[in-house]
């Protein structure tokens, strides 16, 4: 059975539901954009957390960097190893969120926050124990792209039970047959891969592409969100016909390498100025 959006009412529905379900009843789609934690501090990720949601952003994912990561190119790896290098800590990434979703508009979860995580940070910590820090502090949901559907089982039972959404990745060249075992245990939504490779900036997106979101439709009720190599506001327009999302990284963070030649205000604002305009391609 496709997974049903029904079920709990508004006040103790995971963020994330309560999200799609607003943005199907408006026929808006989710623009969701992608920030490293801790690039270049903690401070400057919680500002940029709160100018992309004055932006547009519906839902905002937030790395949690490592060292080794599995599907990111050189700009989120770069980012990565920023962040690393000033000895950040998953306590402290924590502890950031926890401060985000105590304002207005994360404290009522309209804007829910979603970890991208290692499932090697997950590991390391214990499976129960990151989920209880990640529920308490107010993530309402983590994509764990190096944990394949096959072994996803422990935690995805885990999360369920906090009613935490563990979002799970579909690719262009994953078999149908096992796309559709994806779909069917991913929770919150479908994160489709746009493209063969890593993250990054492309030119043009495969017209393929828009073909496997409507085969996915058939598949699963789940709210679609297409990320890696989306950047600019034509390959937006071209999704929106299909998705329900849509997510840009490197994009984004590739303005952080700018910190130091510029201010961190203006890079702020520039962030904020891309993120108006790609969400508004999406919803115009």
């Amino acid at each position: 059975m496709p997974h049903s959006l029904g079920g709990p009412t508004k006040e103790n529905m995971n963020p994330i539901d309560s999200l799609f379900q607003r943005l199907r009843a408006q026929k808006r789609k989710a623009f969701i954009p992608f920030l490293t934690a801790g690039d270049p501090d903690l401070e400057t990720t919680a500002k940029l957390a709160q100018e992309v949601a004055r932006r547009g952003a519906a839902l905002i994912e937030i790395g949690f960097p490592y060292s080794d990561p599995i599907a990111d190119g050189a700009v989120i790896q770069a980012s990565y190893t920023r962040a690393l290098a000033k000895g950040l800590k998953i306590d402290q990434i924590l502890a950031m969120i926890r401060r985000l979703r105590q304002e207005t508009p994360f404290r009522d979860g309209m804007v829910p926050l979603v970890g991208m995580v290692s499932y090697s940070l997950v590991h390391h910590r214990g499976p129960d124990t990151f989920l209880t820090q990640a529920s308490e502090v107010g993530l309402s949901g983590a994509i764990v792209p190096d944990l394949p559907v096959e072994e996803a089982d422990e935690l995805a039972k885990l999360a369920a039970a906090r009613d935490f959404k563990l979002i799970q990745l579909v690719t262009p060249t994953t078999p149908r047959e096992r796309a559709t075992r994806i779909a069917k245990n991913s929770t919150g939504f479908l994160y489709c891969v746009s493209v063969v490779g890593i993250t990054g900036e492309r030119t043009n997106l495969p017209p393929e592409l828009l073909d496997q979101l409507r085969w996915l439709r058939t598949q699963t009720e789940l709210p679609l969100c297409v990320g890696f190599g989306v950047s600019k506001p034509e390959h937006v327009r071209m999704l929106k016909v299909a998705a329900d999302g849509v997510i840009v990284g490197s994009a984004i963070v590739r303005r952080l390498e700018q910190v130091g030649t510029k201010s961190t205000d203006a890079i702020v604002r520039e962030i904020g100025e891309q993120v108006q305009s790609l969400s508004a391609a999406l919803n115009d």
